[in-house]
């Protein structure tokens, strides 16, 4: 039958599963949001108040129901609207596919109105980009980018579609759907170096990145460590590959991690990596980080071994099947001392840092949330102080229940990405913990969660300041709190009521309870204020190019 490309693009969505799409019309995709309205009974389309905030809410969505998220914008402006959100995708490895439209082919390159090179832009931040030049290849294309943007390291994927490639007509032959490639590129050396290396290690860490939960491969990892037996800690995107309690999970490693996990990283002689990239924030002083162990790097990306940090073995593939054929291979081991080791570690009043009970602080905040929510409740930060307290106070039970903005470290991420995060799990009561400083910068989709009556729990812990910024102003710049002041008037109640949400401030430690309570039992949008000091830190702290012999745990 012969369709429109914007036809096209809408059946060949359908045909590969995708019922849910996020975005912002104008003139340059009103083709293909007429075959969206034409559609409605097949596919959903969710409206936003910004393309940054639609193309976060994609990424919320790919990452807590595993599915490729899809964002649609306009060309020019509702274009590089999506680029934070690319971006952002890209750093965290998202399976993420943006469609964007363009002026008509005779006018590219003419400085027409509302065009701008986007395969351009974004060709740095995309594991692929496509301008569309025939309407015969466009099926296809759509197909290609969704198979792309979730195979091997899943990614982000950019079509970009002329307005007049909208309008022409086809010939359109429905195909197959696609699957994702699994790449496995195992040398059997390095396989059988690795066994071996792990067999005869003595202080086994495995180190572990988000790259386990995408992969699906939790259960693998639980089992894996437990016969090693090898002590455990993540980076900040891997926190839910293990529960919270697990008596081999010390937590978050790096400059904001667990002071016990800190250290068992440090007195290890072998850390194993499962899907973490090395970022700066995890290792600090790279040459001392590697210092007296070996490094076992496991990863879907070759291009990450050794691109950070110099390791002694390799396994590039699917983490998975990997895990599953070490599990196979390696002997099974008890590894006592190690652990009367770590015992000892996690004994020092270092690993025990509390803000103080009874009184209003991030930590009563956060535990107070955790009474009320259930493990498979989904978790949502925007980036600073509140982001590293999520990550240290709350008990992540499952995986794909934290979604933050990782290597981006995008603030304006959280509204978005809870939209999306809400939606992707069927309408499932989706908390954001978020601050005065990040909520500004996207609170204008509280009015997006308000139309659609999304139960999403929003709790700004407000200390008037850019907390993480001013915490390394006190710490390194002799406290000269340079534009960290903000002091806004905002009246987060009567904005939120302005919205159509409700909100509740609270300024006490008694009023904290009954305020989450509520929060939690609302089946719509609600805003609670939480008024903390603006002096609390996050803490420890291991200072950038610094080893945990720097660790800072008083401030």
């Amino acid at each position: 039958m012969k369709l429109s490309g914007a036809a096209i693009i809408i059946q060949t969505l359908i045909e590969q599963g995708v019922d849910t799409v996020f975005g912002y019309p104008g003139g340059a995709v009103l083709n293909i949001y007429d075959e969206l309205y034409k559609a409605q009974d097949k596919i959903r389309h969710y409206i936003t108040c910004h393309e940054q905030g639609a193309t976060h809410a994609a990424d919320g969505y790919a990452r807590v129901s595993g599915k490729c998220g899809v964002v649609i914008a306009t060309s020019g402006p509702g274009a590089t609207n999506l680029v934070t959100g690319i971006a952002n995708a890209y750093l965290d490895s998202t399976p993420l596919v943006a469609i964007t439209g363009n002026v008509a082919l005779s006018l590219i390159g003419r400085d027409s109105f509302q065009e701008v090179d986007i395969t351009g832009i974004t060709m740095p931040i995309t594991k692929h980009n496509y301008m569309v030049k025939d309407v015969n290849k466009l099926a296809d294309i759509v197909r290609e980018a969704l198979e792309i943007a979730a195979s091997g390291r899943p990614g982000p994927v950019l079509i970009d579609v002329p307005k007049d490639i909208q309008q022409a007509q086809t010939e359109f032959k429905p195909g197959e759907k696609v699957i994702p490639k699994r790449q496995s590129r195992l040398r059997g050396a390095d396989f059988d170096k690795v066994v071996e290396t792990i067999d005869k290690s003595s202080k086994p860490f495995i180190y572990v990145g988000g790259g386990a939960v995408i992969a699906d491969a939790t259960s693998e990892l639980q089992e894996f460590a437990d016969l090693i037996d090898a002590t455990v800690g993540s980076s900040m995107m891997g926190i839910t590959a293990m529960p919270a309690g697990h008596p081999k999970f010390l937590g978050m490693t790096g400059m904001h991690g667990k002071y016990a996990s800190s250290m068992a990283m440090a007195k290890s002689d072998l850390i194993i990596a499962v899907g973490a990239r090395f970022s700066d924030r995890a290792t600090g002083n790279k040459k001392e980080f590697s210092n007296g162990k070996k490094i076992i790097h496991i990863d879907i990306d070759p291009a990450e071994i050794n691109k950070n940090i110099p390791v002694y073995a390799s396994l590039v593939g699917d983490v998975k099947e990997i895990l599953r054929r070490l599990i196979s291979a390696v002997s099974k081991c008890d590894r006592s001392a190690w652990h009367d080791e770590i015992d000892q570690i996690k004994r020092s009043p270092d690993s025990r840092l509390e803000m103080g009970k009874g009184r209003l602080n991030p930590q009563t905040v956060i535990e107070t949330i955790r009474k009320y929510t259930s493990d498979d409740d989904v978790i949502v930060t925007d980036v600073g102080q509140h982001q590293m307290w999520t990550s240290q106070y709350y008990s992540f039970k499952k995986p794909r229940t934290f979604v933050t903005s990782g290597g981006l470290g995008a603030m304006g991420f959280g509204f978005g990405a809870a939209m999306g995060s809400c939606i992707g799990r069927g309408g499932k009561k989706t908390v954001l913990i978020t601050s005065d400083g990040s909520f500004h910068m996207n609170m204008n989709e509280l009015a997006t969660a308000v139309t659609y009556n999304l139960p999403i729990m929003v709790v700004i812990l407000n200390n008037s300041v850019l907390g993480m910024v001013r915490q390394w102003q006190t710490l390194f710049f002799g406290k000269r709190y340079s534009q960290t002041t903000l002091d806004r008037k905002t009246d987060y109640v009567k904005l939120a009521q302005a919205f159509g949400a409700r909100g509740i401030k609270v300024e006490k430690i008694e009023e904290l309870e009954p305020a989450i309570r509520q929060a939690y039992e609302a089946e719509s949008p609600i805003v609670i204020e939480a008024v903390i000091d603006r002096d609390e830190k996050v803490l420890p702290m291991i200072p950038p190019g610094g080893t945990i012999k720097d660790i800072i745990v008083k401030a």
